[in-house]
């Protein structure tokens, strides 16, 4: 017997704002071989586009990263956006970054990797100050991340 839900939603993906995130060079905090490379990357600026949302990325964010031995890395950053509007809003944003497993040692040594290699996603929580963008913080998002030279390009999907 099928029962129909009146309204059933299901889950789904919708794109709602980039970031292009500026990073400096990671400092290594230290390496070896049983806990592996951790690391702190500063975030120095950036550029938020998206339906309706447009603004800067605030100096002084971090990204802390620690690059297990078998090539996973756990990461968790902190920053803030300054939206046109006046809106701040503070993200943190955590999640994981793999390669296949050939390129293992490449990404413990911090050489760079192409980034159609990784697989790199995370879950941001938002801290909303502004009613205007009190939504974010009443559903769940998804970010799918891409590694560059200097920069990381973050897309954020807010789950249906």
């Amino acid at each position: 017997m099928t029962t129909n839900v009146p309204n059933e939603k299901h889950a789904g993906l919708e794109e709602v704002f980039k970031i292009f995130i500026e990073v400096d060079k990671p400092i290594v905090v230290g390496q070896d071989d049983v806990v592996g490379r951790r690391q702190l990357i500063p975030i120095l600026s950036g550029e938020v586009i998206g339906k309706g949302i447009k603004g800067v990325v605030l100096p002084g964010g971090i990204d802390s990263q620690i690059i297990r031995p078998d090539g996973k890395c756990e990461l968790s950053a902190r920053y803030a956006i300054q939206l046109e509007d006046g809106a701040s809003i503070y993200i943190e944003n955590n999640g994981i970054r793999t390669v296949p497993s050939e390129y293992v040692e490449e990404v413990k040594a911090g050489e760079f990797v192409d980034p159609n290699l990784y697989y790199f996603r995370t879950v941001p929580h938002f801290e909303v100050y502004d009613e205007r963008y009190r939504w974010m913080m009443n559903h769940l998002f998804i970010c799918s991340a891409t590694r560059l030279q200097d920069k990381v390009e973050l897309k954020f999907y807010k789950v249906l």
